[in-house]
């Protein structure tokens, strides 16, 4: 609510009005919304079972191409199979690829740009080199080159992703290190005779990659995104699994007479890609302004 205040030196004063909700911490309507479709997801993938109880491959050729209806929420597939049942029990198998790629992805960035600021000028330029020859590839297609040279699959699509998404993190952490390490703190650290390794894992690296975790819930989102679309061409999950590209690539040829094959797995895609680049974006705003 809003009223008079009055200052130190006896000035009176509007006072701002008091934020509905102080428990929220300031979130917007959008990243709160954000929230719940990703503990959504995640209690989909933690516990598909208390969602949708059946079993998401049990067919039932009687009640193919059943269109939405109470019994049959995201109506049926050219099996008889549930399309509720198979997008919920999917969710397990495409966040696990996103989260394991973006981890991938860290982990290799972090160890290539570690490297690069720590290593001196030489592997600097070398570690540098390679990063801009990778960046030369579009990332879905570096992706496309390593399921090429290693053959299709869940796993080989997982670390695809992943080594897709490792040079852009890398520069990120890069970056992140070099400006660590000019830092205040990291040359009192150099002063009192700090050896160069306990500088690095204890001051420079927690500093420069702590803030860059909220940066990767924006990579999850992505990740899924790339998953679903090695799985569209066959180069991921393979069918009958429930994986959301997988059913997509399975229903294409059904577009035109059962819409809801192809609408209710990209939907669940987009809101994973939305929530969780909502919900990166919110926490990546937060620390900022924690930073200030």
């Amino acid at each position: 609510m809003s009223g008079l205040a009055i200052t130190p030196d006896g000035q009176h004063t509007t006072r701002r009005p008091t934020r509905v909700g102080p428990l929220l911490g300031g979130w917007g309507v959008a990243e709160l919304t954000a929230a719940l479709v990703v503990l959504f997801l995640i209690g989909c993938a933690v516990a598909p079972g208390v969602f949708a109880p059946g079993s998401p491959t049990a067919v039932d050729p009687r009640n193919a191409f059943s269109p939405p209806s109470p019994s049959h929420w995201f109506g049926t597939d050219e099996s008889g199979r549930d399309v509720w049942t198979r997008v919920v029990h999917g969710t397990a198998t495409s966040l696990l690829i996103g989260v394991a790629a973006t981890a991938i992805g860290l982990a290799l960035g972090t160890v290539l740009a570690t490297a690069a600021a720590a290593g001196g000028r030489f592997v600097d330029f070398a570690v540098g080199r390679v990063l801009e020859i990778l960046f030369a590839f579009p990332g879905l297609l570096l992706a496309l080159l390593v399921i090429v040279i290693a053959g299709p699959g869940p796993v080989t699509a997982t670390i695809a992703v992943g080594l897709s998404t490792a040079p852009g993190y890398a520069r990120l952490i890069r970056g992140q290190l070099l400006q660590v390490r000019s830092s205040d703190f990291v040359e009192a650290a150099k002063v009192l005779g700090h050896p160069p390794l306990r500088i690095l894992t204890q001051h420079i690296l927690p500093n420069a990659v702590a803030p860059l975790f909220v940066l990767a819930t924006l990579g999850v989102g992505q990740a899924v995104v790339w998953a679903s679309a090695l799985s569209y061409l066959g180069l991921g999950a393979q069918p009958p699994a429930p994986e959301w590209g997988a059913m997509l690539a399975a229903a294409r040829t059904y577009l035109a007479t059962a819409w809801w094959l192809t609408l209710f797995p990209g939907l669940m895609i987009v809101a994973t890609a939305l929530s969780t680049t909502v919900l990166g974006r919110g926490l990546q705003r937060r620390v900022r302004e924690g930073g200030r």
